[in-house]
């Protein structure tokens, strides 16, 4: 049994640690084929390595490695054991794969002969890698970090410190850039955070669905057996004429929304439904008797 177990765990951390490279791969390809070459810097650490690198003699994957190697330090002094083996493995191995593409591609320039194209790109391409990492409970390490560190001795909350930090760096792109990239950098950081939550959140994103009807028995069996789906009921009470009414709660996704919405519109008009976004929940699956 317990060589079961160990197999099982050596092959999923095995596969795991595919997926990371493969990620930290996307990343480190979305910083060198677009993000060096728009001459700006968008809220990452490779961005901040990328302005070092104007004043030092040193590639950029070299300072990235060291930004990361030292980072890692502060955060082992400051935070403790508590990031984790995959953000080391990932903030050592970005630095690697920025090697591999300078030695691979040492005279490279742009795909698109555009800034703003590669801005696109970029965000596009980084948010791909940053979102598989994210739902794997890994992160690429750098600015990462320093919101961390920021969140424990600053007290700040963990998405303000990583805008703060991700807004610095391009404001900082002012140091070797003109003012367009500036504006291209702090505009970049914006929408690169926008696009990173649709990747992270928007495909998980459920809905809660209250419903308040005459027909509730017929809506539960139709949440039940055409949806497949759970529902709870509510003791509510109207306040206008103190009447008890049993409100129906379910959480479906977006197509069981739809098909829910279709079916309530046609079973009873006067229905009373109000609806919340769910981007996460934890539950236990329900078990089936056969």
């Amino acid at each position: 049994m317990n060589k079961q177990k160990k197999k099982g765990f050596t092959s999923d951390t095995l596969k795991e640690t595919a997926v990371m490279t493969i990620a930290v791969g996307i990343i480190a390809a979305a910083v060198y084929f677009f993000l060096i070459p728009s001459q700006t810097s968008i809220s990452s650490i490779s961005a901040l390595a990328i302005i070092i690198a104007h004043y030092v003699p040193l590639h950029v994957s070299t300072v990235t490695m060291i930004l990361n190697v030292v980072l890692l330090l502060i955060e082992f002094v400051t935070c403790g054991k508590e990031f984790g083996a995959k953000t080391v493995y990932t903030s050592i191995l970005l630095p690697v794969y920025l090697a591999v593409f300078e030695h691979v591609f040492p005279d490279f320039e742009s795909l698109t002969n555009s800034n703003e194209l590669d801005v696109l790109c970029y965000i596009l391409v980084v948010s791909i890698g940053l979102s598989i990492l994210f739902n794997m409970n890994a992160s690429s390490g750098g600015l990462d970090i320093v919101a961390k560190i920021m969140n424990k001795y600053l007290h700040i909350e963990l998405g303000k410190a990583m805008s703060i930090s991700g807004m610095c760096v391009a404001l900082s792109s002012a140091l070797i850039y003109d003012k367009k990239a500036v504006v291209l950098s702090v505009l970049g950081t914006y929408f690169n955070g926008i696009v990173l939550d649709h990747f992270i959140f928007g495909q998980n994103v459920k809905r809660r669905v209250c419903i308040i009807t005459k027909y509730e028995e017929e809506v539960r069996q139709f949440i039940l057996h055409e949806l497949h789906s759970g529902a709870t009921f509510y003791e509510a009470m109207g306040a206008y004429n103190m009447q008890k009414y049993r409100e129906i709660i379910t959480i479906v996704d977006k197509s069981e929304y739809q098909k829910l919405m279709n079916y309530i519109v046609q079973k009873d008009p006067e229905a009373f439904v109000t609806v919340y976004t769910v981007s996460d929940m934890r539950y236990r699956p329900k078990v089936r008797s056969f």
